[in-house]
């Protein structure tokens, strides 16, 4: 418990450091706007968005009316977090997993702070943890102990299983952060649909490693996941350059997919400090909502 109060703690001084940087307004918002619900219905004014008319209303004759909407006041927001054996790479001060749950755990006390419900699910090829929405300080130990679990069923991944998963367990829209490395195949058709029905955001960890493989001729490679030892010749036929091309190619893959279906996108790396990249996914944000 004493370890988990000064993980909070340190949460907590980076959290104000993101709130007193030089963003303008309200510093958090990146939780507010995304949650609406249906309000009234009024008559259709020139500039109003056609997606928000009232078809039905409409068709009776009497003028064209569109939807309002307030905001909901029990916004949730979920963290889907990849636990997987891939996400255990870097160096002894911070690896994948490390980065992921530091920002997890921020977002957690942030979206807290802002009133919002908060669930987790934390996910390898199959379910790991699964915390239900709730608001208050409670939750957010709550939550900070289920990311920080250290026990894993499995070290596999399985991304098209956690995102059709989550397609089925959580029906509202909500804010939902994917926080995982994609070193996956075959997860976009239901990325996509949590996309289209949810707020999405997608958090990419990398390490530097994984780019710049260093030519060491052969070596053995451990694979995590796999749970056995592949001995490779780095120094053969531009090895470390493949891949190199392979992650660097994957990852330009992943943000064009996020970019044409309306998703946040963010890459962050485990040698970087998480306030700047954070605050730049706060500005981004912003522009959206105010832009919409």
């Amino acid at each position: 418990m004493n370890q988990l109060i000064k993980k909070l703690r340190k949460y907590e001084i980076l959290l104000r450091k993101v709130a007193n940087s030089h963003l303008q307004g309200d510093h958090l918002s990146i939780f507010k706007g995304a949650g609406l619900e249906f309000d009234d219905l009024r008559p259709y004014q020139y500039g109003d968005d056609v997606r928000t008319i009232e078809w039905k209303v409409s068709a009776k004759g009497h003028g064209t009316f569109v939807k309002t909407f307030k905001e909901d006041k029990d916004q949730s927001v979920y963290f889907l977090l990849d636990v997987s054996g891939s996400q255990d790479i870097g160096s002894k001060v911070r690896k994948k997993i490390d980065l992921g749950k530091e920002i997890a755990g921020v977002l957690t006390l942030a979206s807290v702070h802002e009133g919002s419900q908060v669930g987790l699910v934390s996910y390898s090829d199959q379910k790991e943890t699964i915390i239900i929405p709730g608001k208050g300080t409670r939750q957010a130990v709550k939550i900070i102990k289920g990311i920080f679990n250290p026990e894993t069923k499995s070290k596999k991944t399985d991304l098209n299983g956690l995102f059709t998963f989550c397609l089925n367990l959580i029906k509202k829209r909500s804010i939902l952060f994917v926080i995982s490395d994609f070193i996956d195949e075959e997860y976009e058709r239901p990325l996509k649909a949590l996309a289209f029905k949810h707020d999405l955001v997608v958090l990419q960890m990398t390490d530097p490693i994984e780019s710049a493989l260093p030519s060491l001729g052969i070596i053995p490679v451990f694979d995590k996941e796999e749970d056995k030892t592949t001995w490779v010749n780095t120094a053969f036929g531009g090895f470390s350059k493949k891949i190199a091309t392979s992650f660097t190619t994957d990852r330009a893959h992943l943000k064009d997919f996020c970019k044409k279906n309306q998703i946040n996108y963010l890459q962050i790396a485990t040698d970087q400090d998480i306030v700047l990249p954070l605050m730049e996914l706060f500005k981004l944000r912003n522009k959206t909502m105010k832009r919409g």
